[in-house]
């Protein structure tokens, strides 16, 4: 008997928290109630009575207006005609002070969320005191559970009674019936886990019927209730967990949730709800997924198409069902909510390993989105995602391209058609059927479309997903390897999108025309690089790349459309990749024959590609699409110089690990002819690609120049022979072309570059023709083996000779340019051949080589200042003193 008591004294405090908070509130609002009608009569007075002293200024007689304001006073009662008495003090909430916010939200919350954690203290004390058993536990907490739902019903129905209204932030009948869900929640799952008083099927029906019963309670009660049934509906499953589950039964009970939570979604228009259900039925759709199987795999296309029709009806804007959609604007939920039961099906389709009925429903979804972004332009993102999707479901059946049943036939034509793969005609329809679908809905649609972006949408679609889907099944079946049939797919694909360009060149002018027109032109230059690609062998697949982008170029100079000039730029960053995985292009089979190898086909074809590109593109804009052709083309250009001389150099081998004077010597020579041809080419186009690139390619070469046969690779320092020629040798090759072509650079420059660039020009013309000079002497007396032998006075005089005459000559082409850093570099030549004769020739120099050497300096020297004093600095004659005899002062 105490127990008893002591239970119901226990369960008194919540009751009498509940009806005294109830009896409080109601109080307080009725007094809010009666001080907002107050309020609202106070303002209407006024307002009523300026008429009133207005309209008896029309009688004369002045007596009349006092009966006049009697009959007026009478009316102020009837100015609550106008019920919306709550509007005019409406802005006052807004200013709601801290004092406001405590009495009518904070203790409504608070007082919510206390009652729910009062009822599960409530249940963990009797079991830790254990006061009560298991089942009385259960039914009290059921009783608290129904009272609390009970006292929210009432409280909601009590001001219905007295025209109380609702507010969302803190509706007193929605914290009661949201706080009884919770108790509710709490008593089904602790009947279930903690006692085991139900079955795992009776506790799923009893939690589903809590969560389908709090949904529909949000109807009244609001958005706070919905988010807590949605919550509880799809949490029941995973918080039921039975020795032989049936995904059947959940999906079942999932199908009927996401309906519930949809219509309601669509009653209220409460987007967040039908987000959240998408979101969380997508998520129950991996449960079971593991690849390459999927358990029960009916069951769970089953969901995917029951979830992806559900929204297609009630949650799609604009179709069956759904909400209003606003004209020419693209809605990310109507397009979200179905997308995301595509990707699941889709995923259901990779999980199976491409089940035939996960195939047949994932088809099936695909086409009706396309349908149903063709009637609802609201859903139109679904568009590009479906493609998206559709091309994945292709390239993962082609992922795995090494086919131990793949057989070549034999003969002239092997290689041509290859055997296709076990498996694969399910797939070759599949994906003429996609491209049909793509590419047919997306030239139809350009009819229809209202806006750019629709007709973009469409035609890309068209254009990349049936070229996509040719790639992915040319890598399962031919393996990269030649193939005609494939060369005919790409070659029909070219026509068809050449023919819609044709067609749609010639229809009226409408929105996203010209930009569509210009997707399926670019659509047809890509078919015709992978005619050529699937149609020849080894590396042409970058050729096929490399010559797409001209093509775009010039679609893009006729068809002026930004997409296509970064479409462009993505085939070339395409083609970098392709290089920087393989620079040999098709591996060891490179070939030997100098020049005319895959280098020249793999780099030149993509370097004039590239040159063309960047000029067509600079027509409309130097951007940076522009750029990134002008900055490829360079690259490409330089790549293939350098990789063919290497080739050249060491007998087919690339990647040899070491370098000869000869090879370097090529290099510099390379290095420095396009640098002059650089500083030509941006002399005409002011390009500032072209201005870097030059700048890029001169200060490796001079660096390559100081390494190279400046220091390590020196003759003198090394054992590397210079030839049998006494002038054609290698020292011509590595000191004397380079020293022309660096005057040369030099010179054009004059006009074009900052004084420190001429200078370091011209100063390496000169140091590399002293380098010339002298090494061909030293090759005169000694043979090829320059390091051999010691040098005799005649070699010694020789070299200072030979000095004094390059002096001497540049001084003469200094006069005859009129060019005074060709003279400075003159007078640093005979600079140096004068500290050579005083300082080395005096002392290792005798007999008459001595007297010649200084006799022959003498002679130069003098004759220097005679043509300096006669031809650059003439001596001005003197004025004769004037002897005039000047008047006295």
């Amino acid at each position: 008997m105490e127990i008893v008591l002591l239970v119901l004294l226990v369960l008194a405090f919540p009751v009498i928290a509940i009806v005294a908070l109830v009896m409080t509130l109601n109080a307080r609002e009725e007094v809010r109630a009666l001080q907002r009608r107050v309020a609202a009569l106070e303002a209407a007075g006024p307002a009523a009575a300026a008429p009133a002293t207005a309209t008896p200024v029309e009688p004369v007689v002045v007596a009349e207006p006092a009966p006049a304001i009697e009959e007026v006073r009478p009316e102020p009662p009837a100015a609550p005609q106008p019920a919306p008495a709550p509007p005019v003090v409406a802005p006052a909430r807004a200013t709601a002070t801290l004092e406001e916010r405590f009495g009518t939200q904070w203790v409504v919350w608070v007082g919510g969320i206390a009652l729910a954690l009062g009822g599960i203290f409530l249940v963990r004390y009797s079991i830790e005191e254990g006061l009560l058993g298991p089942g009385v536990r259960i039914f009290l907490a059921a009783l608290f559970a129904a009272a609390l739902i009970a006292a929210g019903e009432w409280t909601r129905r009590h001001e219905a009674a007295r025209n109380i209204s609702a507010i969302p932030s803190r509706h007193i009948p929605s914290i009661l019936t949201a706080a009884g869900t919770v108790a509710a929640y709490a008593t089904v799952y602790a009947a279930f886990a903690l006692y085991n008083f139900l079955s795992p099927a009776a506790a799923f029906i009893l939690l589903g019927i809590v969560a389908l019963a709090t949904l529909a309670a949000a109807l009244l009660h609001g958005p706070a209730l919905a988010g807590l049934g949605l919550a509880g509906a799809f949490l029941t499953p995973a918080l039921v967990a039975s020795d032989e589950p049936s995904y059947w039964a959940l999906y079942l009970y999932l199908t009927v949730v996401t309906a519930a939570a949809f219509a309601l979604a669509r009653m209220r228009l409460w987007r967040w709800l039908a987000i959240t259900a998408v979101v969380l039925g997508f998520l129950w759709t991996l449960v079971g997924i593991d690849y390459p199987e999927v358990e029960a795999l009916g069951a769970h296309l089953f969901f995917a198409v029951a979830g992806f029709a559900l929204a297609a009806v009630l949650i799609v804007s604009g179709l069956s069902l759904g909400p209003a959609a606003a004209t020419d604007e693209i809605d990310p939920i109507s397009s979200g909510a179905i997308g995301a039961y595509l990707l699941a099906a889709a995923l259901l389709v990779l999980g199976s390993s491409h089940a035939p009925s996960a195939l047949v429903v994932f088809t099936l979804l695909t086409a009706t989105t396309i349908a149903i972004t063709w009637r609802a332009p609201a859903a139109l993102y679904a568009l590009p995602g479906a493609a998206i999707v559709t091309i994945v479901v292709m390239l993962h059946w082609a992922a795995p391209a090494l086919l131990e049943s793949l057989v070549l036939p034999g003969g002239v034509t092997a290689g041509a058609v290859p055997e296709p793969a076990t498996g694969s005609g399910r797939h070759l329809a599949l994906g003429a059927l996609f491209a049909i679908m793509f590419g047919a809905s997306g030239f139809a649609a350009q009819d229809r479309s209202k806006s750019t972006r629709a007709a973009l949408f469409w035609s890309v679609s068209a254009v990349i997903t049936p070229i996509a889907i040719l790639i992915a099944l040319y890598l399962r079946i031919a393996e990269f390897d030649r193939s005609i049939p494939f060369a005919g797919g790409a070659l029909l694909l070219a026509a068809l999108f050449g023919y819609a360009t044709d067609l749609l060149s010639k229809r009226a002018p409408r929105a996203g025309l010209v930009a569509s027109e210009a997707v399926f032109a670019a659509g047809a230059v890509a078919s015709l690089a992978l005619t050529l690609t699937f149609a020849l062998d080894k590396g042409w697949l970058t050729v096929g790349l490399a010559l797409m982008v001209p093509g775009i170029a010039w679609i893009s100079r006729e068809r002026p459309l930004p997409a296509l000039r970064y479409l462009a730029a993505a085939v070339i960053v395409l083609v970098l990749l392709r290089i920087a995985y393989e620079p040999r292009i098709v591996g060891d089979d490179i070939g030997t024959t100098p020049l005319f190898n895959w280098l020249l086909y793999g780099y030149g074809v993509p370097a004039a590609s590239f040159w063309t590109a960047g000029y067509l593109l600079r027509q409309r804009a130097d951007d940076i699409p522009a750029r990134m052709a002008d900055s490829a083309a360079i690259l490409f250009t330089v790549l293939l110089a350098f990789l063919e001389i290497r080739h050249y150099m060491n007998n087919g081998d690339v990647f040899h690990d070491s370098t000869a004077l000869a090879e370097v010597a090529l290099q510099i020579c390379t290095g420095l002819a396009m640098a002059i041809g650089l500083e030509r080419l941006r002399g005409r186009t002011d390009n500032i690609v072209h201005n870097v690139g030059a700048l890029i390619i001169v200060a490796l070469t001079f660096a390559a120049i100081v390494l190279g046969p400046g220091l390590f690779l020196n003759p003198m320092m090394t054992d590397m022979p210079v030839g049998s020629g006494v002038f054609f040798n290698l020292i011509l090759l590595a000191y004397g072309i380079p020293a022309i072509l660096a005057a040369v650079l030099a010179l054009m420059a004059r006009t074009t570059r900052p004084i420190a660039y001429r200078a370091v020009a011209a100063a390496t013309a000169v140091a590399l023709s002293i380098g010339y000079l002298s090494l061909e002497v030293r090759a005169l007396y000694h043979g090829p083996e320059l390091w051999r032998g010691v040098t005799t006075d005649l070699e010694q005089y020789t070299y200072s000779a030979v000095w004094l005459i390059f002096g001497v000559v540049l001084l003469i082409a200094g006069l005859l340019m009129r060019s005074q850093p060709a003279r400075l570099a003159s007078a640093a030549v005979i600079a140096l051949t004068v500290a050579k004769v005083f300082l080395a020739d005096m002392a290792d120099l005798t007999g008459i080589f001595r007297a010649l050497s200084f006799i022959g300096l003498g002679v130069v020297l003098v004759a220097i200042g005679w043509l300096y004093q006669r031809l650059l600095f003439p001596a001005r004659a003197t004025a004769p003193p004037d002897t005039t005899p000047q008047a006295p002062a």
